[in-house]
């Protein structure tokens, strides 16, 4: 089990399975427009950003240390579009699921990717090539 919890797409699993039961259990009127449209944007940024990271050398498996500082496209204003992309996945399926259940389980996501991955990724990044690292997050953002 601790092995699958190493990939970001096992908690985005947990968090909207979570979100799909929140729904089940206390139904709500959703917002079926503006989930779809949430979702599909996280999933052309997840695109995106995985294949200029692919084109940049880099590596996208989170348990392996980078193996490129990738700062274009999507990096160019998040640190982290695919992690971002996860989120707005997550929050799109709440909306589809279960609205309220996003004022809690986007920002938990969020902060169990940031303990989990980000901090050992930027650790990593920064290890590589401090100065360009340093350089790239004193002008973007971590999220957005």
């Amino acid at each position: 089990m601790g092995r699958v919890l190493d990939y970001p797409p096992a908690w985005l699993a947990m968090f909207a399975a979570a979100a799909w039961l929140a729904g089940r259990l206390w139904p709500m009127p959703v917002a079926p427009g503006a989930g779809w449209a949430l979702v599909l944007s996280g999933l052309a940024l997840m695109a995106a950003a995985a294949w200029v990271m692919l084109r940049g050398g880099a590596t996208v498996d989170p348990t392996r240390p980078p193996t490129a500082l990738v700062t274009r496209g999507p990096y160019r204003l998040s640190r982290n579009p695919i992690y971002l992309a996860d989120a707005l996945i997550l929050a799109g399926l709440c909306l589809l699921w279960q609205p309220l259940a996003a004022l809690l389980l986007v920002p938990g996501f969020m902060a169990v990717i940031q303990h989990r991955f980000i901090r050992r990724e930027e650790a990593w990044l920064r290890a590589r090539d401090a100065r360009g690292f340093d350089a790239w997050a004193a002008r973007t953002r971590r999220w957005l």
